[in-house]
C-alpha cells in the first residue's frame, strides 16, 4: 500500500458529538485517560488532527507576528526537517495559521515521545509562514493548490517520513474528508455515556460544503468492549467493496 494504514480514533458522546459542553462534565476526564491508553495500544508513530484541534490543545490560540516582513518568494515544495523522528504530529493547516514556536509537541505521559510537527498546507500559504516554519525546524508538505487532496497527503507521509500507520484524531471535518476519499481503514470509537443534545456541535464525520455529496460508507464490527462507568470501546473496519 502506498499510504499508511489509517485508524480513525475518536471519542464521542452518545449522540455522536466530538465537541461540546459534555466534555466539561467531571466524569469525562476518566474517559479522556482511557482514550489515551487506547491510542498508545495501537503503537503508531504518527497522529493527525485539524487546525482547530491543534489550536485549542497545543498552540492555545497563539498568533505569529508575520506582518510587514520582507520575505523573498519560497518555492511551494515540501520541506522535510526531520524524517527520522521517533513520532510525528501531523497538523492539517491549509492556509498556515497555527502559531507554533517549537518544532515538536512535548510528551505528556510516560508512553509518549516528543512528536515532530509536520504541517499540511495548500499553496495559498504565505511565504512569511513558510519562512517561519523553516526557521523553527518544522516539516511541511503540500496537499493541493487551494484545497487539500488527502490521498496525496497520506502518500507523502509514507514516502517522506516512512509512516506506515496513522492515527486520525479529528476534528469532524478532517475525519469526513478522509472518509470521503476512502482513506479510513479502521474506526476505534470510544463511546462516552453522556448525551450532548446541542444542535450545533460537530459530529464524528462532517462534510465540508465544497465537497461533492459523499457516498455512504459501510463498516463491519470487529470488537466491542464494555468499559468502567458504562463506556464502550467499539472497533470497526471499513468495507472496501462498498
Amino acid at each position: 500500500m502506498d499510504r499508511p494504514y489509517i485508524i480513525c480514533h475518536m471519542a464521542t458522546s452518545l449522540d455522536g458529538k466530538v465537541a461540546g459542553d459534555y466534555l466539561k462534565v467531571e466524569r469525562q476526564a476518566d474517559f479522556a485517560a482511557i482514550y489515551e491508553k487506547i491510542h498508545d495500544s495501537y503503537e503508531s508513530k504518527a497522529w493527525m488532527c485539524g487546525r482547530v484541534t491543534m489550536e485549542e490543545h497545543f498552540t492555545f490560540g497563539h498568533k505569529l507576528d508575520l506582518k510587514d516582513k520582507d520575505i523573498p518568494p519560497i518555492p511551494k515544495t515540501d520541506f522535510v526537517a526531520n524524517k527520522n523522528a521517533e513520532s510525528f504530529a501531523v497538523a492539517v493547516d491549509p492556509s498556515g495559521k497555527l502559531g507554533w514556536t517549537e518544532n515538536s509537541i512535548k510528551s505528556w505521559n510516560e508512553h509518549r515521545t516528543d512528536d515532530h510537527i509536520v504541517e499540511v498546507l495548500t499553496e495559498q500559504v504565505s511565504d512569511a509562514f513558510l519562512n517561519h516554519l523553516r526557521k523553527v525546524g518544522i516539516s511541511y508538505i503540500f496537499g493541493g493548490k487551494e484545497r487539500l487532496n488527502f490521498t496525496v497527503v497520506v502518500q507523502k507521509l509514507k514516502s517522506q517520513f516512512s509512516i506506515d500507520k496513522l492515527m486520525l484524531e479529528g476534528g469532524g471535518f478532517i475525519n469526513g474528508s478522509l472518509l470521503n476519499e476512502g482513506l479510513i481503514d479502521e474506526l476505534s470509537l470510544l463511546l462516552v455515556p453522556i448525551a450532548d443534545g446541542a444542535s450545533d456541535s460537530v459530529t464524528l464525520f462532517e462534510t465540508s460544503p465544497f465537497l461533492n455529496k459523499p457516498k455512504p460508507v459501510n463498516f463491519s464490527l470487529t470488537a466491542i468492549e464494555k468499559l468502567d462507568d458504562s463506556g464502550l470501546w467499539i472497533r470497526y473496519v471499513t468495507q472496501k467493496n462498498s
